[in-house]
């Protein structure tokens, strides 16, 4: 099958939109289809080392993508589109929302599969209300099937003020955009050496960009009353700080360093900033435990919480707005009440306290993340795409 990913970012770009993109085009690649990326042409020159073709020929995410994401669907002669939505990577336009119902008025065509990372809505004007949610519902509507990748979302479009007629709604959860891979030369105790750590000291991670909705300040609230506690804690920020495409979360890291520097937390926080794979996998490795405060729960939308369920590290998270059966407290994750510092605190000091918690959290964080692997997920895509096409 010839299939068209369409996505507002890209590696290089930091974003896991683009990372998402890139590993399911390399999985259905895998399983022999011929895949093209298509992309924003800023972009131009700047990709390298892509497991498929990339076509940067988007100049802007408004309408101007829609004549132009049609003709290489008829020049690449693709026999599905898979759009890729996360308002932010799109640069909070709304073109690619519109696209699919201009693309039902074209004489040629392919089916429209929508991928919603996310339901946040696209900026319109001041005050534009409830018709930003009807734009991201729109796009929904009008594309031959639609992919979410948590229950959350599922139910949110199914209950819309805005019912969808006959809506082919498919889950599929993400996968871990980092591959466990540790540097040849990774040694556990010279990688906690290089970030400050002592032999006593417990390790914290923190994974993904510093953003308002992944509870990074209800972290170092949680860390000062370790340190108030009188226990040796350090904490490692992993990745970059605010990736490439959301203008919020520069905003949202300047409050993080004031709280650093109000909660008199300097010395105990590291930060990686932007690294490669194997780095990421090499401090993950390093750490005892990833805590992962989401303010909205923990989701398997989240790239951030399959890359440590993936690497089998002991998680402290934040409860799901709605059950997850697969994530177990005291199984493979431990979970407490979001934006809860004395609740996220006690946690922590629970989980490096009891080693055979740990070690039963790692084993059950391995067993799960067999789930969420990309050539499973590259598969079920398929199935969705063969739907459509049939």
């Amino acid at each position: 099958m010839r299939i068209g990913l369409v996505t507002g970012e890209y590696p290089p770009l930091q974003g896991g939109v683009g990372d998402f993109t890139r590993e399911l085009a390399r999985s259905l690649a895998n399983l022999g289809h011929d895949v093209t990326v298509i992309t924003a042409s800023r972009m131009s020159g700047q990709i390298t080392g892509s497991p498929v073709p990339v076509e940067p020929i988007i100049p802007k995410w408004t309408h101007a993508c829609w004549r132009v994401i049609g003709d290489a669907a008829r020049r690449l002669k693709l026999d599905v589109l898979n759009i890729q939505y996360e308002p932010a990577a799109y640069s909070m336009q709304v073109g690619i929302n519109l696209f699919p119902w201009w693309y039902r008025r074209q004489r040629e065509r392919v089916p429209v599969v929508t991928t919603y990372h996310d339901l946040l809505v696209p900026y319109l004007f001041p005050k534009a209300g409830p018709l930003r949610w009807k734009i991201v519902e729109l796009l929904a509507r009008h594309s031959d099937a639609v992919i979410i990748t948590n229950e959350e979302d599922r139910l949110k479009l199914q209950t819309s003020n805005f019912k969808i007629p006959n809506l082919n709604l498919y889950l599929i959860p993400i996968g871990s955009n980092i591959h466990p891979s540790l540097p040849l030369d990774f040694h556990r105790n010279h990688e906690r050496a290089r970030w400050g750590v002592g032999e006593n000291d417990w390790l914290m991670a923190y994974f993904g960009f510093l953003n308002m909705s992944k509870g990074g300040l209800t972290l170092l609230r949680a860390i000062g009353l370790l340190v108030n506690a009188g226990l040796s804690v350090r904490l490692l920020l992993i990745g970059g700080r605010t990736g490439s495409s959301d203008p919020t979360n520069a905003q949202y890291a300047a409050e993080v360093d004031s709280a650093l520097a109000a909660l008199g937390l300097r010395d105990r926080v590291r930060h990686t900033g932007y690294v490669d794979p194997q780095q990421v996998s090499a401090a993950m490795a390093a750490a005892d435990v990833i805590v992962l405060p989401y303010a909205d729960g923990a989701s398997f939308r989240r790239g951030s919480l399959m890359a440590a369920l993936a690497h089998g590290r002991a998680i402290v998270t934040t409860r799901p707005r709605l059950t997850i059966p697969e994530l177990v407290h005291g199984e493979n994750c431990v979970l407490v009440p979001p934006e809860d510092a004395e609740a996220l605190a006690s946690a922590i000091r629970r989980v490096m306290t009891e080693p055979g918690l740990r070690v039963r959290l790692e084993a059950g964080a391995r067993q799960l993340a067999q789930q969420f692997t990309w050539d499973k997920i590259a598969a079920r895509s398929f199935e969705v795409f063969r739907g459509v096409t049939s």
